[in-house]
């Protein structure tokens, strides 16, 4: 049964506030193509976005986001007291802010997707989309080299960046948008395919061209979760069928999609090259996994942990895992407090991506990029990455909108 499509709240100080606040969501979503500079245009166009529903009367919390509350507030306040000792080193005052910043963001995403929730979100998959299209142009253009500067501007390494700083957040960036392109060819309208294949044959070619294996296996993950839970959620076996036969189809593409670029000798070079784990920088005692078994160890010596930004201290290179980064710079206090806010929005958003809804398809697509993203954390650090913020306050956001909406049937 599909659960009732919750009203929007009415306006609060201006009249007409929804559309107003629909705008300001779109700027700020559209600024997450543009990370090349702090504060970025996103940060600019948060703080506008939250000031417009605090102003319009639309930030309301509910007693479902207490526990959420109380998690972030934990971790960051876990980052808070590890930073004293080091308040004086580089860049660790910045580095708590943003992070009390970024935990505001999640909070705002999840009081956002409460109300009005399919018009919202379909505001956020399309200012997504749209930035996500910016930058992957500019990552190819810049591989390229379309345009005098394009390299310089949007590469990193010989890997397409796009107007990002590093491909390693632009190829997961892409990532969303693409799963949302996917699921329109399991839609019967060849309008939907028209305008979806395009999109994803952009956003395909921008994530090779970034040599990011963590996002390639991040793509590769969410893709296997979306599908799954599409097939499990379907109505008829018909559906399922579907779903089954386009998933064949641009398994066969991909690999044929694949090939033509590997016939580029560039490419097919630098695929070769980070297609293996085996690299300098990833073995040996002191490579990337070797640091995470030294750095664990630490991590159970200092309760308190060594404070943020200071794992290059002791080791050649920072942590390049979120999970053993958050023991290192916030203590137990921290660690645990962001390993509890990980696994718990990933148990409501499955809930939220189980539940009948308009929006089902939307947050099914959220929740497979987190669990992609999850994952990838185990060999990156992805805790100041913007769009881990977002998607992880949606998907509170959505599981609570599904419990606002069956009260709602219920009463």
């Amino acid at each position: 049964m599909t659960l009732a499509l919750p009203a929007p709240r009415a306006a609060g100080i201006l009249s007409g506030g929804e559309p107003f606040r629909l705008a300001a969501l779109w700027l700020m979503m559209l600024g997450g193509a543009f990370v090349f500079a702090e504060p970025s245009p996103y940060e600019i166009g948060a703080l506008a976005a939250i000031a417009a529903f605090a102003l319009t009367g639309g930030l309301r919390l509910r007693a479902a986001h207490g526990p959420l509350l109380i998690v972030l507030v934990v971790y960051c306040l876990g980052l808070t007291i590890a930073a004293i000792p080091v308040l004086g080193a580089s860049q660790v005052i910045p580095w708590v802010a943003v992070s009390w910043y970024l935990a505001i963001t999640m909070v705002f995403f999840a009081i956002v997707a409460v109300d009005n929730t399919e018009a919202r979100m379909r505001v956020i998959v399309r200012a997504w989309t749209l930035a996500a299209m910016i930058a992957a142009l500019a990552g190819i253009a810049g591989y390229f080299r379309l345009f005098p500067g394009a390299f310089d501007l949007f590469t990193l390494y010989g890997r397409a960046k796009g107007t990002f700083n590093d491909p390693n957040v632009f190829g997961p960036f892409l990532i969303l948008p693409m799963l949302v392109a996917m699921q329109a060819f399991l839609r019967a309208s060849p309008v939907s395919w028209l305008r979806a294949g395009p999109v994803f044959a952009v956003l395909l070619i921008a994530l090779l061209l970034s040599f990011s294996r963590g996002a390639w296996i991040h793509f590769a993950l969410s893709v296997v979760v979306m599908t799954g839970l599409m097939i499990l959620t379907a109505e008829t076996p018909a559906q399922r069928f579907r779903i089954l036969l386009v998933v064949a189809a641009g398994f066969v593409l991909l690999i044929a999609f694949v090939g033509v670029l590997l016939s580029i000798d560039k490419v097919a070079d630098l695929m070769r090259e980070r297609a293996s784990f085996n690299q300098s920088y990833d073995s040996g005692p002191m490579g990337r996994f070797g640091r995470h078994a030294y750095g664990w160890q630490m991590a159970l010596d200092e309760p308190l942990g060594i404070g943020p930004l200071q794992f290059t201290r002791f080791f050649p290179e920072a942590p390049h895992n979120v999970y053993l980064n958050s023991f290192m710079a916030g203590g137990w206090t921290g660690g645990i407090a962001y390993i509890v806010l990980v696994g718990s929005t990933l148990l409501v958003g499955l809930v939220a991506a189980l539940g009948r809804t308009p929006w089902q398809p939307f947050t099914i697509a959220v929740f497979a990029t987190f669990c992609g993203l999850a994952f990838e954390g185990q060999i990156i650090d992805s805790d100041h990455w913007r769009h881990f913020w977002v998607l992880a306050g949606l998907l509170w956001g959505l599981a609570i909108t599904k419990r606002v909406a069956a009260a709602r049937e219920t009463s």
